[in-house]
């Protein structure tokens, strides 16, 4: 079963990254998802992966699938 954020799967949060230039930063996903009006889950899950620098959207993928800070702490 495909582990989703507020009920999308991982895949979605690539929707919201759309017209990302790469590589960048965490704080450059976060304004990117905001201006392609993320939902708040999709905030909070992008905010919350341990990477803060990213080469591509493989590299948020694999951050995605590694969990978020806030899941470790559970």
């Amino acid at each position: 079963m495909t582990r989703g954020v507020g009920g999308h799967s991982p895949a979605n949060i690539q929707k919201f990254l759309a017209g990302m230039h790469y590589p960048a930063s965490k704080n450059d996903l976060l304004e990117c998802a905001k201006n392609n009006d993320a939902p708040s889950e999709v905030l909070a899950e992008l905010n919350n992966l341990l990477n803060d620098r990213f080469g591509g959207p493989q590299d948020v993928m694999k951050a995605y699938g590694k969990g978020s800070r806030s899941k470790l702490e559970h």
